[in-house]
């Protein structure tokens, strides 16, 4: 029998921006549909640098009010989700070909004072020779600086706010295309096909076109309505390779043709290297990194690190499209990097109302889906104000339902409770647990006592009570799903290990017949 919804909205797109305006929508009351055509997070928002920043280099291009409204959000999310956010601080060497030091520092201060901060320290300059960031660094760096940001699991951030939405009362449909709508006076018909349940239809009030970088292609195939706004799409891709560096600190590299490179610590063994910031014209959905591109990361590193590194050294690598508003007064020749990261609402209220979502940064997904909402409830005839700037992530109510300091600073302590409590399991297991899900730790050691309550080890690292948990709360049906976004277990996996064949045959046999 076909399915049938109503809803008040109905969201196309499951990324950053879809998931986290159905967070807020249904938080305040409204019922949403949110449909996405592949996993939750499964092309641009986990394809990120993965940092929770006010972009210290936007404030070459004057971009001040985007960085500002970054700088607010960086210290809201690192509250809202300590879990899968923690501080972070970077180390810029200083190139005698770069800018003089003395506007490096002017750049730092306004970046240390355009929005309230206090969670992270602030800026200062360092002696490369003396300092513990010197050390894998080519001798020639002398000088250099360091300032703050934030590290976010960025795939974790999609999905707990579809979690979110899901709590209260959104339908989250994975694996589910919009392919075909229709614009009625008041109201949408949208045709919906499931990989699982087969064709779905759905009656909105509200149509939210999230569908990134396909934005434009769904308003014109799909909608049969007009774009409105440009977008660019950028690619950025980035490579993994065996960590360079024992310390805590992360890098940012500026290449001689004014662009830069992170260097950032990443899951414990690793470094990640990126990104790369080029046009792109191919197909969307099939977004892999060339050859160019992994010779100019490594030639950018090797300028910088006494290791020198070879595209044989790159473990991993992922890239991904991100949709950049052009301006009417952008040149087309203009540098990808120079485009603006700041994103569009375009509210069409001619029949049904349409919003759609134009650009964006993963910092700022909570402002522009609290703006995003705001825009449209009066249509909905909703009265229900902004609140998602007051309220944790799930998992991120460490200390009490409400952000606060104390979980981001004591984070570690909270690991070392959990280990405490849960002696039974690994030390390093509990600590991946409560960096991935924080308090819905519990959730998924519900009941569980013993090793041998976790069930199978499906997979070094990898017990049947976690997947269980995954396929049951957080739309995992791949191993894709589970490696590779939910986790990064893929990573350190050797490559002629069968783990992922044998989490294939487990997830398969737990299929219903």
């Amino acid at each position: 029998m076909q399915q049938q919804l109503h809803c008040d909205i109905l969201i196309v797109g499951g990324g950053i921006n879809g998931a986290g305006i159905a967070r807020d929508a249904a938080g305040r009351g409204l019922s949403v549909v949110l449909c996405e055509k592949d996993d939750l997070a499964s092309h641009t928002s986990s394809a990120s640098t993965k940092l929770i920043h006010g972009g210290l280099r936007y404030l070459e291009y004057y971009e001040f009010s985007l960085v500002r409204k970054a700088l607010i959000e960086r210290e809201i999310l690192m509250r809202s989700a300590p879990h899968i956010i923690h501080p972070l601080r970077f180390v810029m060497p200083h190139d005698q070909g770069q800018r003089p030091a003395w506007m490096i520092r002017a750049g730092l201060f306004l970046y240390d004072h355009l929005a309230k901060r206090e969670l992270l320290p602030g800026s200062h300059g360092i002696d490369l020779r003396q300092h513990s960031a010197g050390v894998p660094l080519k001798e020639s760096f002398s000088k250099g600086f360091v300032y703050s940001d934030g590290w976010v699991n960025d795939a974790r951030l999609v999905v707990l706010n579809a979690i979110a939405a899901a709590e209260n009362g959104a339908t989250i449909l994975t694996r589910t295309e919009c392919v075909a709508v229709k614009r009625n006076a008041t109201d949408w018909s949208a045709t919906l096909h499931s990989a699982k349940d087969g064709e779905i239809q759905v009656q909105a009030k509200l149509l939210i076109n999230a569908a990134g970088p396909w934005a434009a292609n769904f308003l014109h195939d799909t909608v049969h309505g007009r774009a409105g706004k440009k977008l660019r799409l950028i690619k950025g891709s980035h490579i993994v390779v065996k960590k360079l560096f024992d310390h805590p600190y992360a890098y940012i590299f500026q290449h001689p043709d004014g662009r830069i490179v992170f260097a950032i610590p990443y899951e414990q063994d690793f470094t990640l290297i990126g990104t790369t910031d080029i046009d792109y014209h191919g197909d969307a959905d099939k977004v892999v990194i060339d050859a160019e591109e992994i010779d100019y990361l490594c030639e950018l590193t090797n300028r910088y690190f006494a290791q020198l590194i070879t595209p044989a050294d790159v473990v991993w690598s992922y890239s991904g499209v991100r949709p950049l508003v052009e301006d009417e007064k952008d040149d087309d020749n203009e540098r990808a990097s120079a485009v603006t990261r700041d994103y569009k609402l375009a509210f069409d209220t001619d029949a049904a109302p349409l919003l759609t979502i134009f650009g964006g940064k993963i910092t700022t997904f909570r402002k522009l889906a609290e703006e995003a909402v705001d825009l449209i409830a009066p249509t909905l005839s909703n009265q229900h104000g902004a609140w998602t700037a007051d309220a944790c992530l799930p998992g991120g109510d460490i200390y009490g339902s409400k952000p606060n300091n104390r979980a981001v600073m004591e984070f570690d302590d909270y690991v070392r409770e959990l280990q405490q409590e849960y002696v039974w399991l690994a030390p390093a297991l509990i600590e991946r647990y409560a960096r991935a899900y924080g308090t819905r730790i519990k959730l998924l050691l519900a009941d569980r006592t013993s090793i041998a309550d976790m069930g199978e080890e499906v997979a070094p690292g990898l017990f049947a009570a976690e997947v269980e948990y995954l396929t049951k709360y957080e739309w995992a049906s791949c191993n894709e799903d589970i490696l590779w976004r939910r986790s990064k277990l893929g990573l350190h996996f050797a490559k002629s290990s069968d783990a992922g064949r044998a989490l294939h045959l487990w997830l398969r046999d737990l299929e219903p017949q």
